[in-house]
């Protein structure tokens, strides 16, 4: 069995490597699909001008550009990111941008001089932690007395029918593959509410709410091109990922098939659900 610290330097190893090369290919579209969500995480948050926010998990910095506009020329704004491909994109688009800086670096260790942020900010990046109280322990360190928290995290995979249902059908194709355990890093890490109420408190912090919100992801194209997007911002790609390519063309033809239903226009419409999380630093 894998230590906690063993799972986290393979979830950084794999975000600053295949994963993350995956998303900045995608990033465009994936802040498409994800609009919705980043929407209502930023009225959750409600970051005001002025203020300091960190971003953990900023990826291509679509949710940094966004809080760099609401905290203005007199706020600051930290992007955080393990990914570097992710990281080269951010710097790009906030080129410029003075009150937002980005830096390549894990969360769960960087070391900020003293707390200096008023918000903690995530949207689907705080979920692949070895050892999350110890990783939000360490972000609650940079937080202010009365600084608060704002993330976004996927509820179960079970309430995610656009993984669930293209996971299916590829497992009809793809050899048995070790599922996650309940404790391990993941994408759907934090689906269960009592846990992430726990590790939160643990870490320091308190008055915690959590919001269902429901959306649809939107993804662009027909057939196997739909596949692909679907299983680009999804862990069927790290799945396919050491697959032969036969076993990928007849997955990615499964899951094309199994989206059928599901396709509407020009394009895959499939139900998705996140825990919208904020809380209190004090």
């Amino acid at each position: 069995m894998s230590t906690a610290d063993e799972l986290h330097q393979a979830q950084v190893a794999n975000w600053d490597g295949p994963m993350g090369e995956v998303w900045a290919a995608s990033e465009a579209r994936s802040d498409k699909a994800l609009r919705g969500v980043s929407n209502a995480l930023f009225r959750v948050a409600d970051v005001e001008s002025g203020e300091a926010v960190l971003d953990v998990g900023c990826g291509g910095g679509a949710t940094t550009e966004q809080l760099a506009m609401d905290v203005g020329s007199t706020g600051r704004v930290v992007g955080l990111d393990v990914s570097k491909a992710l990281i080269a994109i951010a710097q790009k688009r906030l080129d410029g941008t003075g009150q937002a800086e980005f830096i390549q670096a894990d969360a769960s260790t960087i070391a900020f001089p003293k707390p200096m942020f008023d918000v903690l900010f995530s949207r689907f990046g705080v979920m692949f932690f070895g050892d999350p109280v110890a990783a939000f322990a360490n972000l609650h360190k940079a937080m202010k007395p009365e600084g608060r928290l704002a993330f976004a995290c996927w509820r179960a995979s079970s309430e995610n029918p656009w993984v669930s249902i293209p996971l299916r059908a590829a497992m009809t194709v793809v050899p048995p593959f070790p599922r996650p355990g309940p404790e391990d890093p993941g994408p759907f890490a934090f689906g269960d509410q009592a846990r992430v109420s726990r590790i939160l408190t643990e870490a320091g912090f308190s008055g915690l709410k959590f919001k269902q919100f429901d959306f649809t992801m939107d993804f662009t194209g027909l057939g196997l091109d739909a596949a692909r997007a679907v299983s680009g911002v999804g862990p069927l790609g790290r799945i396919l990922r050491d697959q032969p390519d036969d076993v990928k063309a007849r997955a990615m033809q499964a899951v094309a098939d199994a989206l059928v239903p599901f396709t509407i226009d020009d394009g895959v419409k499939l139900p998705a659900s996140v825990w919208l999380v904020s809380g209190s630093a004090s």
